[in-house]
This record gives C-alpha cells, structure tokens and sequence, in this order.
C-alpha cells in the first residue's frame, strides 16, 4: 500500500525550531515525508499533507484534476494571503499552529503593560544613557495593574490570555468583542462594553482583535483622542487595527504612552517619529519569537496530521465560516 505523501515546504531553519527528533519520527510514523522549502505548486499540490509557514508562496485556488492535497497544516498564524478561501471551498482541510503563540504573545503584553505603568522604559534607558540615578528616579509615581481599570479590544485567544494573566495580579477588565456573549463574558469575568465606553473608561488599552474589514482603522483618530490623559495602549495585534499617523501625534505630544510590537511598514523605518520617544516601547514583531511557542507550534502540526489520519476532528480547523474572521 503507498504511503500517503507529506511535503514540509518551510525553511529548514525554521523547521529545526520547530520540530525536535521525537516530533520527526512521529511525523515520519505516519508516511512518507519530503523536506522541500520553496517547492513549485505542483510539487505542493501532490502532497496529501502539505506542512506551511512564514514565507511559504500562496497555494492556487483551485486542486487540479491530478492535485492529491487532502490537508495543509500552517504552522504560523494567519492563513489568509497563503490559502485562498475557495481552496478550503474546493474539499481541502485547513489548520494552523496559532495557537502555539497565543502565550508568548500574551506574555510580551502583560510585559509591556507592567513596563508602561511603572514608566520603566524611561528609567532605564536613563540608568544606562545617562548614569543619572537621580534623573532616572524623577519619573514620578508608578501605578500598580491592581487599581488600573484596563480595556481589552478582542477576546481572541491572545486576549483571553492576557485577560488571564492581568486579573491574576488584581486588574478589573472590560472587552469590546462583538462575536463575545454575555455568558463567556461572565465566564471569563470580565465586563462586556460598547468600543467607545472602554475606550473613555480605560486609562489601560489592550489591542488583541485581528484585522478584519470590520476591525480596520477600528481605532480611528477621534476614539483615539477619546483614551484619557495619561493612557496607555498596547498594540500586539497588527497596527492596521488603528490610525498610525493619529498615534504619532498622541505619543509626540505626550498624552499617551504606547507599547507597539506591530507596525504599517515592517522593519520600522530609520525616519519613523516614534524612534527615541520616551514614552514609547518598540519591539520588532517579536511577540510570538520564544524557543518554547516554536516547539508548541511543531507539536501542534504533527498532533493536527495524527488526528486527520485517525479520522478524529481536527482541533485547529480553519472553515469557511471562520476565515473572514481570522487574524
């Protein structure tokens, strides 16, 4: 009997982070597996399972009449732009690892919300620029995420962990999410408000949603200028989620403090007016580059490809009812 075919078509750099020994040999238990970062469509295409991730090239919309593909699991995030939608309308099954980043990410913006609230990205860098201890120690009183009120725009799976994370150390939360009920709301003990009351209520903002055509520009510069004096917003999604040119000029003038992993031009260019600002926190999309999210996202490829070939449901599943909403 042939074995069925399983192309892995990602850098092999990438693949050695993640996919350990033990993973390969369960992956190897379950056919015959073929290496091939940056194969052409038709290699792709003749794979029962294809395995996917950053800077794989876009899968054609259509299978052929000679295609085999059955499933394609992405090991990244987001699938749009790599899987059209009438690939999954045309029979193949579709699933991705997001949810082998979800903790870091959530992580990195619990970070960023201790950082801004204690104003400890300007201490620091007046520690090490300066060697100035009293300069550094005249920022003032810090805040503690116990007595903050903080926002929560989309209960998505890295918000909810967020959310998690912030009401561990004492935070009361609101979220804005259209597709949240009022019972996982309660169940997740949070306050489920209209975007425009967290954001007047919030000096804390939180942005997990992803971007969407109901969620672009969502935070235009008039609900920006909303946030209070002194607020915070931490961008961990994508920046298409909100007015860039509007941030500038709320952080240049001081009247907020950001936090952004994200940003419209990636690398950040040299001539961006948020280099050097003291009240601004820049990370380069970094919030999911952890040695331990790399290893969950290869064990969530191989148990996904286990579970299609045992006939289980599969745990990660993109449908067609689910793409649009897709970070």
């Amino acid at each position: 009997m042939t074995q069925p075919r399983i192309i892995i078509d990602i850098a092999r750099t990438l693949e050695d982070d993640l996919f350990d020994e033990g993973l390969l040999a369960r992956l190897d238990a379950l056919g015959d597996v073929n290496h091939i970062g940056g194969s052409g469509d038709r290699v792709r295409m003749s794979a029962d399972v294809l395995v996917t991730g950053w800077k794989t090239p876009a899968l054609p919309s259509r299978r052929g009449p000679d295609d085999r593909l059955r499933l394609l699991v992405h090991s990244a995030g987001t699938i749009r732009g790599l899987v059209p939608r009438s690939l999954i309308e045309d029979g193949v099954r579709v699933s991705q690892a997001s949810a082998g980043m979800a903790r870091s990410v959530a992580e990195l913006a619990l970070y960023f919300t201790l950082s801004l609230l204690r104003t400890l990205q300007g201490v620091d860098r007046q520690m090490h620029q300066n060697h100035d201890w009293a300069e550094a120690a005249s920022f003032g009183l810090g805040r503690t995420v116990s007595s903050e009120t903080i926002g929560v725009v989309g209960a998505s799976r890295v918000g909810r962990l967020y959310i998690e994370l912030i009401k561990g150390l004492g935070a009361h939360v609101k979220v804005y999410d259209p597709y949240l009920s009022e019972a996982d709301a309660a169940r997740l003990g949070v306050v489920l408000v209209a975007l425009d009351e967290l954001l007047s209520s919030c000096p804390v903002v939180a942005l997990h949603a992803p971007v969407t055509s109901e969620t672009r520009n969502l935070l235009s510069a008039e609900r920006l200028a909303s946030i209070r004096d002194g607020g915070i917003l931490i961008n961990t999604a994508r920046s298409a989620i909100l007015d860039t040119a509007a941030l500038e000029r709320e952080v240049r003038s001081g009247r907020l403090s950001a936090a952004l992993d994200v940003f419209d031009d990636e690398p950040l260019p040299p001539d961006s007016v948020l280099w050097g600002l003291p009240n601004v926190i820049l990370t380069p999309h970094i919030g999911a580059v952890t040695r331990d999210s790399r290893r969950r996202q290869g064990r969530i490829v191989i148990e996904e490809i286990e579970r299609f070939f045992a006939g289980a449901a599969l745990e990660n599943e993109v449908l067609v009812s689910t793409y649009d909403r897709l970070a």
